[in-house]
């Protein structure tokens, strides 16, 4: 039987796509032919997983605009936050809820972004 078996990529419309996939490559260090591009063979962790989950409100996607979020897997996000500090990106927020480790960043069209060290592997 088919099925599904990762997150294929994230599709949204933006003003200046060139603008938009230089601040990626530069803010974030992810490039691609097609725009930012993730390699799952880069991934160390122990059962990594990608997550598409659903709210019934847009609290926890504020202050990003559109109604969505992208999740970012990364290896050191106390070390990503470093980074994006000494480009003068703001960071929204910084925490380890123990399961894992997050922080939000908005990109240049006001998406917000969620960068996610998985510090366990899934029950």
């Amino acid at each position: 039987m088919a099925k599904v078996t990762g997150l294929g990529g994230v599709f949204y419309v933006v003003k200046d796509p060139a603008t938009t996939r230089q601040w990626y490559r530069d803010v974030l260090g992810i490039d691609g032919e097609y725009g930012p591009q993730l390699n799952w063979s880069e991934e160390t962790g122990e059962q990594p997983y990608s997550l598409i989950s659903h709210f019934t409100d847009d609290e926890y996607i504020k202050p990003g605009t559109g109604g969505f979020m992208i999740n970012l897997r990364v290896d050191d996000v106390d070390g990503m936050v470093a980074q994006l500090q000494a480009k003068d990106v703001e960071i929204l927020g910084h925490v380890d809820e123990g399961y894992g480790k997050f922080a939000w960043i908005l990109d240049p069209d006001g998406v917000k972004i969620e960068l996610w060290q998985q510090v366990q592997a899934p029950d």
